[in-house]
């Protein structure tokens, strides 16, 4: 790659500090936007994650969606359950398609504390401070790989009691991630009460659910669709 491409490049990303941990910076909180690396002895919760590819050629994530609390610490331990080099990256949507543009104009890996790369049947772990609230974005940037599924959101809420709504399991889709709930009105998102279908951020949540169940939870937009982050 010739020198004024190179530059090019670097002119995407937005102007940033980088901390002595290796953090970039952007964010606040003393870290990123997404948050700071965390403390292992001071995790709050022990998250899998598996990566894969599908005979059918698509490329995913195993949970596909994450929902924590702010200033949450979370341990991910990251397998490569597939046969080609994977890797996980936590940042803003935003920052990663920029850095994902970088990637299919050269050849870059990711050493930061936010991430980590595999190579196939390996494991490894990312131990991470969702500091701030928002909705962020986990996601393999190794060309060609983003296009063909492995990217999801991130939601980080701003209180664990936030708003709860009082709710009635119709149905289960366990397959396709989503519960059916008879709710009374989301206050939040100033709907009324009625049924409908929502996403759940975490597919483990399904497993907490049976039809008939009477529930509190919190739905949230991520990505455009209505999604459970949160249940009591």
């Amino acid at each position: 790659m010739n020198k004024a491409l190179y530059t090019a490049l670097l002119c995407l990303l937005p102007a940033a500090p980088v901390f002595a941990d290796g953090t970039h910076g952007g964010g606040h909180d003393g870290g990123m936007d997404v948050g700071k690396p965390g403390d292992l002895s001071r995790t709050d919760r022990e998250v899998a994650v598996t990566m894969m590819e599908t005979d059918d050629g698509e490329m995913l994530f195993e949970p596909s969606s994450f929902s924590f609390v702010k200033n949450e610490t979370v341990k991910f331990v990251i397998t490569n359950a597939g046969e080609l080099e994977h890797e996980f990256v936590l940042d803003t949507a935003e920052r990663n398609v920029r850095h994902k543009a970088m990637m299919a104009e050269m050849e870059m890996e990711h050493d930061d504390p936010n991430s980590v790369r595999l190579d196939p049947g390996a494991s490894g772990e990312v131990i991470w401070t969702f500091s701030n609230a928002g909705t962020f974005e986990f996601a393999c940037l190794i060309p060609g790989h983003y296009e063909s599924g492995m990217h999801g959101p991130v939601a980080v809420l701003a209180d664990s009691a936030g708003s709860f709504t009082k709710g009635t399991v119709k149905k289960l889709d366990t397959k396709s991630g989503k519960v059916t709930i008879i709710h009374e009105e989301l206050v939040n998102l100033e709907m009324p009460a009625m049924t409908m279908v929502f996403r759940v951020a975490d597919h483990a949540m399904l497993d907490q659910l049976e039809v008939g169940d009477a529930i509190e939870f919190v739905a949230e937009r991520i990505q455009g669709k209505l999604t459970v982050t949160a249940l009591n």
